[in-house]
């Protein structure tokens, strides 16, 4: 059922505001995940560049095992091989930018960067289309936090 009264980035917010923290949570990761399905391909190095340069040592050896099961080369938990191997990723590289986002988000999160800020960042570089599908998933999270989830 679309929300014909309210614009769905300020839906998309509101729901985030409504519901309980793992739901919160939740809802972060999937627009940071529709966000980086809008990323044109030439620009995805930028991007994961930018994510990588401020994961801590147990981000960097996580997304460095992620590498080891693409079998890229023999991986190793620092921020220059994760760059210098991220081209050769080839149609992972989107996955691989995902990981290091969320790793990041999660990092933002603890530091004090509020769900708002996260939100007020990503939302705007959503195309209409993408936001509206995110609209409808808050909505079924919102329904899922409040009837009954362990939240």
């Amino acid at each position: 059922m679309p929300l014909c009264f309210i614009e769905p980035q300020e839906a998309i917010r509101v729901v985030a505001e409504a519901v309980g923290r793992e739901a919160r949570r939740q809802l972060l990761g999937e627009v940071v995940r529709a966000w980086v399905d809008e990323i044109p391909d030439d620009e995805l190095q930028v991007h994961y560049a930018k994510a990588v340069e401020v994961l801590d040592e147990d981000d960097l050896s996580m997304l460095a095992a992620w590498h080891a099961s693409l079998e890229v080369g023999h991986p190793i938990a620092n921020k220059d091989f994760l760059l210098q191997a991220f081209p050769r990723l080839g149609e992972h590289r989107r996955e691989a930018l995902k990981i290091a986002a969320g790793f990041r988000g999660e990092d933002a999160f603890e530091a004090g960067i509020s769900e708002e800020q996260a939100l007020d960042t990503v939302l705007p570089w959503l195309s209409l289309e993408r936001t509206m599908e995110l609209a409808a998933e808050a909505v079924e999270l919102y329904c899922w936090d409040r009837l009954g989830s362990h939240n």
